[in-house]
């Protein structure tokens, strides 16, 4: 099974930007459409984002549309997150994970493999 190691998080003031990456490791990360969910104290998992397996086509919540920006470089075999404009309410541990469907999908159940997180804090 693939492995999924999470890194970049850390504390941010509100306004500022984080790039959290995904590296994956006992499989080539091609083979999967990629998300990233997260996760805030005493609340669901959500989606934040997804992307295709060739980086093309990609699925945002609407609450980081225009903020946060999904890529990948399959041939480091990584996934990332560019989180710019900041906001406290985007306090969570962030994930990412695998699927096997075939476009970027949005809902949970669709991802199989995950990492272990990353905490993201953002001060006001």
């Amino acid at each position: 099974q693939v492995q999924l190691v999470e890194s970049g998080g850390g504390l941010v003031q509100a306004g500022g930007s984080l790039r959290l990456s995904c590296a994956a490791s006992g499989r080539t990360l091609s083979y999967f459409v990629m998300g990233w969910f997260r996760q805030a104290p005493g609340k669901e998992r959500e989606f934040v984002a997804a992307v295709s397996r060739n980086g093309q086509n990609t699925n945002y919540a609407n609450s980081v549309k225009g903020r946060f920006t999904i890529s990948r470089d399959n041939a480091k075999n990584t996934v990332f997150l560019q989180m710019n404009s900041l906001k406290p309410e985007d306090t969570a541990v962030y994930y990412c994970a695998t699927s096997l469907q075939f476009t970027p999908v949005i809902t949970m159940s669709a991802y199989d493999y995950w990492g272990q997180g990353t905490q993201v804090t953002v001060s006001s």
